[in-house]
Order: structure tokens, then C-alpha cells, then sequence
């Protein structure tokens, strides 16, 4: 039984359909996964550990884009009778899932750059340089597919970075092939690799903290909270504003749930259309349900005094 006395409840609902990025995703994953298999023939061919290495990379990043993919089409799919809300959180479940395998291959990554700086071996500059010069071209052009939905959507961001760090690695293979072919130095290899550990550690640590807060109901790092809790105590009327809730349905979207106090005489005055469009424009909240509690009720809600 609820123990909160609501007398009217607005449901903001603002549901745009969400940006298709569904071309990008197929044009992404088959070039990737051709790359793949082209890199492997070739690392064989030319004894090279490190192309190895790249491709088991890549491959990683293929089930990523995938993974991402996947839940890109579940997000516009309909809420059903036992989810409600859809199945929008498989974004963030699958920006955590990238987040970590982006993290496992920088470790696998650096495992096998420490292990031929101490193991040095014989390697091919011409053919490394070459094949790195077309990962730079898959990688790098498909990531360009993602960036106009990286800025706003973790699970997009993910994917973009995914390919963006395979584009660094390759530049960084480039490097490498081009001075084993001009100094004959083979320990230039595994030193490239380990500074390239560190370029995708540290552009990946964003996408893993906003992905595990988001998975944890945390309010969005873009969120203003103190200037939401401002604006609903603004609103003419409104006398206290208390079990404030804001958390994140997707990487994309933003619920939030309130309880305002106002006076019995004014609650028919409160306008629900403006409090919606304020949120959705000013703040980025487009899910948002609001319990009002009058201020003279005898069945005010028990949580105004813990919340």
C-alpha cells in the first residue's frame, strides 16, 4: 500500500525516435571483420607477433560493434508487459561490456608488447607498414560513421572509440614497421605498443566511469542536479520539493521522478506542459512523472521527511 497521498500525477513522455545507426553498424562490422582475416594472412606471412596481436584486437572489437549493435536495435523496440520501460538499458550494458573489453585488449595488448621487448624476433617492416597503413584506412574511416553520435550517446560513443583506438594502434604499427625498416631495431615494435596501451586507456576511462554510473541508476554526469531541484521549488506555488530522482533509462535518454508540495488552493494552477518542456530543453530530461502532495493534506508523504 503506498503511503504517499498523490493527488495528480504528470507523465512527461518526449519520445523521439532515436537516430538509426544501423548502415554504420553493418558497413563497420563487415569492413572490420574483412580486415580481420586479411591481417591474419599477412601477420603469418611476415612472422609478425605484433599484426598478430592487432587482429586478435580487431576481432575483439568486431563482437563489440556487434554487441553494441544489438542493443541499438533494442532500444527502439517497444515497451512490453513485463518492461515496461522497453529494452533501452542493453545500451548501457553493452557501453559497460565495450568499456571493459577495450580495457582486456589494452592488458592483452601490453602483455604481448612487454613480452617481445623482452623476446625480440625477426619481423617483416615492410609488410607491417603496409597492412597497418590499411588499418588506419578501415579503422579510421568507419569511426567516422559514429562521431556525430558520440558526443551524446554512450553506447554509440563506445563503438566510435572502439574503432578509434584500432586506428591509433595501426598509426602506431605504421611507426614501428617504418623504423625496423629504416634501423633495423626490432624493439621499436613493443615500445610503440605500450605507449599505445596508455593512448586507449586513458581515452576509454571516460566511457567506463559514465557506463558504470549510468548501470548504477547514478544521475548523468550532464545533469544539473541542483539547478533541476531550483527549478521545480521555482514553479509558482510549489511549496518544497522532495524525493527528487534522476537516473538514466539508456545511454541516450533521462527519467525522472518528483514530489511537489502545493497548496490545496493553487494545485489546479501548476502548469505540467511548461515543467516538461523546461526539463526536456533546459536540463536533457525526457521521462518525467510528477507526484503533487497538497500542502494542508492531512496524508502528506512520509518520505518528505527522509528524502
Amino acid at each position: 500500500m503506498s503511503t504517499c497521498h498523490s493527488d495528480h500525477h504528470d507523465h512527461g513522455h518526449h519520445h523521439a525516435p532515436p537516430q538509426s545507426f544501423n548502415m554504420a553498424f553493418a558497413i563497420a562490422i563487415s569492413l572490420n571483420f574483412a580486415f580481420v582475416i586479411f591481417e591474419v594472412i599477412y601477420a603469418l606471412s611476415a612472422n609478425s607477433m605484433g599484426l598478430l596481436a592487432d587482429a586478435a584486437h580487431n576481432f575483439g572489437d568486431v563482437f563489440g560493434l556487434i554487441l553494441a549493435w544489438g542493443a541499438n536495435w533494442l532500444m527502439t523496440l517497444p515497451a512490453r508487459k513485463r518492461y515496461s520501460y522497453g529494452f533501452k538499458r542493453t545500451t548501457i550494458i553493452a557501453a559497460v561490456t565495450n568499456a571493459l573489453v577495450l580495457v582486456a585488449s589494452s592488458a592483452l595488448i601490453a602483455f604481448e608488447s612487454i613480452y617481445k621487448l623482452m623476446h625480440l624476433s625477426q619481423v617483416n617492416g615492410t609488410v607491417i607498414t603496409f597492412v597497418a597503413l590499411v588499418g588506419i584506412l578501415v579503422n579510421g574511416g568507419t569511426a567516422l560513421l559514429f562521431i556525430k553520435g558520440a558526443h551524446d550517446d554512450l553506447n554509440i560513443k563506445g563503438a566510435f572509440l572502439h574503432l578509434l583506438s584500432d586506428a591509433l594502434v595501426a598509426f602506431g604499427v605504421v611507426i614501428a614497421g617504418l623504423g625496423i625498416y629504416y634501423t633495423g631495431k626490432m624493439w621499436i615494435d613493443p615500445l610503440v605498443g605500450i605507449l599505445i596501451v596508455f593512448t586507449i586507456l586513458w581515452s576509454t576511462w571516460g566511457l567506463l566511469r559514465d557506463s558504470v554510473s549510468l548501470i548504477l541508476d547514478a544521475i548523468p554526469h550532464y545533469i544539473d542536479q541542483v539547478g533541476v531541484n531550483d527549478f521545480l521549488s521555482s514553479i509558482p506555488d510549489v511549496v518544497a520539493v522532495h524525493d527528487l530522482h534522476i537516473w538514466g533509462l539508456s545511454t541516450k535518454e533521462v527519467a525522472l521522478t518528483a514530489h511537489i508540495v502545493i497548496s490545496a488552493h493553487h494545485a489546479a494552477n501548476v502548469d505540467y506542459k511548461n515543467i516538461n518542456q523546461v526539463l526536456k530543453e533546459k536540463f536533457r530530461i525526457n521521462h518525467v512523472t510528477i507526484q503533487v502532495e497538497m500542502q494542508d493534506s492531512d496524508f502528506l508523504c512520509v518520505r518528505s521527511e527522509t528524502c
